[in-house]
């Protein structure tokens, strides 16, 4: 049986935060121009190996190869990198809730997320 690894957005997770590209540079030359291993590189970015496993993937599935181009701006490098975790055309991102009021309500008594939740499923039918 053979195992094959899938991107978070191929198992329909997507990573809470994007990494800032100075780290993403730092791993793709800790990578490629040093041969560090992913936790050697993990432990000294202070990131799970994880973490770096899943930054090398985007660079390859966006056609970029190492070394990076010095005309390539962080702006650029990561519109390539994380242009596939948009949102797709044709989808709506649903509207999120006013958290300040959310939270407030919480506060008072005998108030659960599911009054909260049925409430807003009130004003917004469609989720």
């Amino acid at each position: 049986m053979t195992r094959t690894a899938l991107l978070p957005e191929q198992r329909g997770v997507v990573s809470a935060e994007r990494l800032e590209m100075r780290k993403v540079r730092e791993i793709t030359r800790m990578k490629f121009g040093a041969g560090l291993a992913h936790k050697a590189i993990g432990r000294s970015l202070g990131i799970a190996a994880w973490t770096v496993r899943l930054t090398l993937h985007r660079p390859a599935a966006a056609g970029l190869t190492w070394p990076l181009s010095d005309d390539l701006t962080d702006v650029v490098l990561e519109e390539r990198l994380y242009a596939t975790a948009r949102t797709k055309p044709g989808q709506q991102r649903l509207a999120e809730p006013d958290w300040a009021v959310v939270h407030r309500e919480l506060k008072r008594k005998h108030v659960t997320r599911w009054m909260l939740w049925e409430a807003s499923i009130g004003d917004q039918p469609s989720g």
